[in-house]
């Protein structure tokens, strides 16, 4: 029996990695996994004739400029990547019938204090965020592509650079730190969200999910909602660190480019469309620090 094969770009971040990890629990499924060295999605020549010389039935585009305060001034790289990227995708997928999963960001959206749905009104701030939404729209709206985009929150996982490593060295070096405690949302352990990007190929394939459904923008984040004071307090407390927090305002903090100060993303389409079921948020934190 023929594996469907699953081309994965930017292999060598978060969820990239992750979806290396756990690549060997689906024997159904063909991986490839490619770098910007193998698969550079900015460049629409080499991303065409990529496609022209691989068999394969879906992408998952983990590939992202995410260099939130740089790309205030690497403005074109970040343009070239989130949005000429995706768009190279997008446009290259749909002449070889091929699936598209874009995963996107909760930077997207600004100034909203209830849990965010997939038709809530955008209002990107900062290149990082407005680069990555005209991405998420040249996939949207790219005719005859099957494409879902997954929009996703303070994502951290064993591999990279992230929250809980940075807190994780720095816990062992201070005796005190400042944390901001009005930005809120909820981090996400990039091994759950790479899992529920499967579970979205999988409920494709066996026909549990039409492509009507599976079309359009789903959200994906673990339960519940902390903010990053909460979020470290809970990760020093987990490693027994003595640091003193002290919980500041984001005022108190600048960076070159604005957070959105709630980011709490609304899970029921994912949800109800594919069956998952999400972990909250402490109980995925356990599972990575056991990973770590």
């Amino acid at each position: 029996m023929k594996k469907n094969t699953i081309v994965v770009t930017g292999s060598n971040g978060q969820v990239g990695q992750e979806l290396q990890a756990i690549a060997g629990q689906y024997p159904d499924l063909k991986f490839v996994f490619t770098d910007r060295d193998t698969l550079d999605i900015s460049l629409l020549d080499g991303v065409k004739k990529y496609f022209q010389n691989i068999d394969c039935q879906y992408v998952i585009n983990a590939a992202a400029y995410t260099a939130v305060d740089k790309a205030e001034t690497e403005t074109a790289l970040a343009e070239r990547i989130n949005t000429h990227g995706a768009t190279n995708l997008a446009e290259t997928c749909a002449t070889h019938h091929i699936t598209l999963i874009h995963i996107s960001t909760d930077y997207v959206y600004d100034k909203l204090n209830a849990p965010i749905c997939e038709d809530a009104p955008t209002n990107p701030k900062g290149v990082y965020a407005s680069t990555k939404l005209k991405g998420d729209e040249a996939v949207l709206n790219t005719p005859n592509l099957i494409a879902a985009v997954v929009r996703t929150s303070w994502v951290y996982s064993s591999f990279g650079h992230n929250f809980l490593k940075t807190m994780l060295r720095l816990g062992k070096e201070r005796a005190e730190m400042s944390i901001v405690f009005d930005q809120v949302g909820t981090p996400t352990y990039a091994r759950d969200l790479a899992k529920a990007l499967v579970t979205m190929v999988q409920c494709l394939e066996n026909g549990s999910v039409s492509t009507a459904d599976f079309k359009g923008i789903f959200h994906y984040s673990n339960e519940g909602v902390c903010s990053w004071y909460d979020f470290a307090t809970v990760i020093f407390s987990k490693n027994a660190y003595k640091t003193r927090l002290k919980p500041i305002r984001s005022v108190a903090f600048p960076t070159p480019a604005e957070r959105p100060s709630y980011s709490v993303l609304d899970k029921s389409k994912i949800k109800n469309t594919f069956g998952i079921e999400i972990p909250y948020w402490t109980d995925a934190l356990d599972a990575c620090l056991r990973e770590l």
